[in-house]
């Protein structure tokens, strides 16, 4: 390496040189600029990052510290958290949070739904597999891979399993005491948003008894937490995504509740209820990633995109009442989020009165080398 970074991505101009017989998708030794080893990871030259750095230090690591790492990640879920007596769908192992880069496993009941971005744990699935079915007590599986990321990784289709023919495209999951189906062929990302449980069941308990609104439901996660945890009869969700208003319906049927369903644009509805005089008690705020990039034009979009929601979300709310907003944008940090949030609320006339902050749930960990991993925020406010 030409100089010190402890970050796991090594990009191509980091490296002053590389062995011939350095392979693609292989554990490789990483030394610095004085000739001492520095580390061990996984080489891929035809990727965007170079060397995912797994291991820093002189200490050896080889396949099986890889195949250590994987059973230390179920056993995190299965003895520490003890996710199986709340819910059957949760985060397996979670990228780099996990010392994994590129893996991503979600249980949900009997199938896995894997998201797989590095060569190196591509190559590395058909050996992973029967491990995770054995340790999780799934059946089947289902494998996404990302066709451009695929392309430039080299991630060919005959380094792993063919697709499980007995994979269901849909699961029934439980979480806490609301039920959900999750839809494989048209799920966001694996299916599912495992990362606001924690989430859905503080709100359900904050939110107990009030008239809830939804914004940006998607499947229904906080309305049906509100409803069916927290006992409020008057519950609205809404969400753009047609089919994910299809698929929370069938949530609420699932559970034998009513909610009030709403297919329309959250700005344009909000703006709407604003000038009809609508307020509610509480009102939680759970949009599709904003910020998609760093660069100056489209970064400031995004930005833009949170301030006019929450602007919007903010006038809905009757003095007092629960205010919960939450950014999955990794790209945009809790700092200026909450900047965003507040200044919202200012230009409005509104005080927030922040009661928390809080993330994604322990399943998805963050490592301290890896801080961008920490992608969802979420403020907890009572508007003023």
């Amino acid at each position: 390496m030409k100089y010190f970074s402890f970050a796991p991505a090594v990009y191509p101009n980091m490296l002053a040189a590389v062995s011939e017989d350095a392979a693609a998708g292989e554990l490789v030794t990483v030394y610095d600029r004085d000739g001492q080893v520095f580390g061990r990871g996984i080489y891929n030259p035809r990727a965007k990052v170079a060397v995912r750095v797994l291991q820093h230090g002189e200490d050896a690591f080889e396949e099986a510290d890889l195949d250590e790492r994987v059973a230390r990640a179920i056993d995190l879920r299965l003895q520490r958290l003890g996710l199986p007596g709340r819910t059957d769908a949760f985060r397996a192992i979670h990228s780099d949070g996990d010392g994994l880069g590129g893996l991503v496993v979600d249980r949900y009941s009997e199938t896995l739904s894997i998201e797989v971005s590095t060569l190196g744990m591509w190559r590395r699935l058909r050996r992973w597999l029967p491990v995770l079915h054995q340790k999780l007590g799934t059946q089947t599986h289902v494998i996404h891979a990302d066709a451009d990321i695929a392309r430039m990784e080299g991630m060919r289709s005959a380094d792993v399993p063919e697709m499980d023919d007995e994979a269901p495209r849909s699961v029934r999951i439980r979480e806490d005491n609301v039920r959900y189906l999750v839809d494989f062929s048209d799920g966001h990302k694996t299916g599912f948003f495992c990362d606001q449980r924690e989430n859905r069941l503080k709100f359900a308990q904050l939110a107990r008894g009030s008239r809830v609104l939804d914004l940006c439901t998607y499947t229904g996660g906080f309305a049906l937490s509100a409803r069916l945890t927290g006992g409020c009869e008057d519950v609205t969700g809404v969400d753009l995504d047609e089919k994910a208003v299809a698929q929370a319906k069938k949530n609420a049927d699932l559970n034998q509740v009513r909610v009030n369903w709403v297919h329309a644009d959250a700005f344009t509805w909000g703006r709407q209820m604003i000038a009809n005089g609508q307020m509610w008690d509480t009102v939680v705020v759970d949009p599709p990633k904003f910020v998609m990039s760093r660069e100056g034009e489209f970064a400031q979009k995004g930005r833009n995109k949170y301030y006019d929601l929450n602007a919007v979300a903010i006038q809905m709310v009757k003095p007092g009442g629960l205010f919960v907003t939450c950014s999955c944008s990794g790209l945009l940090d809790v700092a200026e989020f909450e900047e965003i949030v507040m200044r919202a609320a200012h230009r409005n006339k509104r005080k927030l009165q922040i009661i928390d902050r809080t993330g994604a749930g322990p399943d998805h960990p963050v490592m301290s080398n890896a801080a961008d991993g920490r992608y969802l925020k979420v403020v907890w406010a009572l508007v003023w």
